[in-house]
């Protein structure tokens, strides 16, 4: 019986590594594209909605200009904002908070949350509460972001991605800082760790959004600092002094903003009657210091700064005690811009008191404490160079270093891991204080 033999193809190593190595070329590039393409996608709609934010915002501020009366409904203001969080089932909103632990654990970032941060950051604005935009951005922009992704049927690992790249896009939309915008979302979650797999979407979104809003007319603030003093050993300690206050004001300032919504929560646990009252002492302390210039986000206090070099020595301290109390009491906005006018006012005391060029000391104090309270000192360092220029490099560089060491594990957002340490190479795995 004759038995017939089979002819078997041999095996061959190297053809099927290279089948493999073009299966997984073609899946990077498709990944790729998609990325690219929802990147663009997610920077025109976070963008535009960034760009109405931007309009209603000024628009908010030039009216409570205009009509100084307006700071007197402020608690009414607080009531209608509570009012609409307990309508919309979200009393206990977690703000920022929400969307970095949405990034850490999968926690899901209701929609909702976009129109509720938009309208009541835009009508605590408008009555005279000591809030910033950006932060409100970083809420709208992860909102959009995790919606685009469900319609998208996006993954839990993909959802992350896209909640970091909305927050990019509304920054840079709203600040006019695309480099800094595209960084900041990823540094900001976890210290030490950065979510790279997100850089090239969270860039192309942030330059998409900022191109958008140059072309509807979207005014930003910049602050050119130029004739700078030589780089010198004088000047580097005079540096390093001014970024190890800055390091020390930045845990002050989160302490301040942590206990007293500790302290509110606890003696006024009815959030009608806390923001109530919130609003009432805003307008007391308002009419004590017998000036606006602590109502707001207060970008025009910080841009007399840097024109005439001269501040009031207890500024940044009543800009920590108006802003604790508004976000304490219900109050919607963001820390970010508040920061930089602490630590504008008290990097331009510093220059007062030092006789240090003082735009050079606004400068390193808005960029340090930023740094301080974020724990991004590549972000911070970023903003730096958007905003005042690249000249004073050396200054900002060392000011931020220093600062980001110094200010230790405390942060604006306790839901931030800190998964490395500040001081050595040792894996921490906390939470910012």
């Amino acid at each position: 019986m004759k038995t017939r033999e089979k002819n078997y193809e041999p095996y061959n190593d190297e053809t099927a590594d290279a089948k493999r190595q073009f299966i997984h070329n073609v899946h990077r590039t498709e990944t790729s594209m998609k990325w690219i393409l929802i990147a663009i996608v997610t920077g025109l709609v976070v963008g535009f909605v960034g760009i109405c934010f931007s309009k209603a915002m000024a628009f908010a501020t030039q009216t409570r200009l205009t009509h100084p009366w307006l700071l007197y409904a402020l608690p009414l203001a607080g009531l209608v904002i509570v009012g609409c969080y307990h309508l919309l089932k979200d009393p206990h909103d977690k703000g920022t908070n929400l969307v970095i632990s949405a990034i850490h654990s999968g926690e899901e970032v209701p929609l909702r949350m976009a129109p509720l941060i938009f309208v009541s950051t835009v009508l605590t604005h408008l009555c005279g509460g000591s809030v910033g935009r950006e932060g409100a951005a970083l809420q709208i922009g992860a909102c959009l972001g995790n919606g685009i992704g469900h319609i998208f049927h996006f993954n839990e690992n993909d959802k992350r991605v896209m909640i970091m790249c909305g927050m990019s896009a509304c920054f840079s939309a709203l600040f006019g800082t695309p480099m800094a915008a595209a960084i900041f979302s990823m540094e900001v979650i976890s210290v030490g760790v950065m979510y790279y797999a997100a850089l090239v979407p969270c860039v192309i979104a942030s330059f998409v959004a900022h191109s958008l809003a140059a072309m509807f007319g979207v005014q930003w603030e910049s602050f050119p600092v130029t004739n700078l003093p030589a780089f010198t050993i004088s000047t580097a300690c005079m540096t390093g002094i001014l970024a190890a206050l800055c390091a020390i004001l930045s845990i002050i300032f989160c302490i301040i903003l942590h206990q007293s919504a500790h302290l509110f929560r606890k003696y006024l646990p009815n959030q009608y009657i806390r923001t109530f009252t919130g609003g009432c002492l805003i307008i007391v302390l308002t009419l004590l210091v017998g000036t606006r210039d602590y109502n707001g986000a207060g970008m025009d206090v910080i841009a007399r700064c840097f024109e005439t070099g001269q501040v009031s020595p207890l500024a940044f301290v009543l800009k920590m005690i108006f802003t604790a109390i508004t976000l304490a009491c219900c109050f919607k906005g963001g820390e970010i811009v508040p920061t930089f006018y602490v630590g504008a006012t008290f990097g331009c005391l510093f220059g007062q008191l030092t006789g240090m060029y003082s735009p050079l000391c606004i400068a390193i104090g808005m960029g340090s404490l930023f740094c301080g309270v974020t724990n991004s000192p590549i972000a911070s360092l970023l903003i730096c160079f958007e905003l005042f220029g690249y000249e004073g490099m050396p200054y900002y560089l060392l000011a931020i270093a220093l600062s980001y060491m110094l200010s230790g594990y405390h942060g604006l957002y306790s839901s931030q891991k800190i998964l490395y340490s500040k001081f050595k190479t040792t894996y921490v795995d906390r939470t910012a204080k």
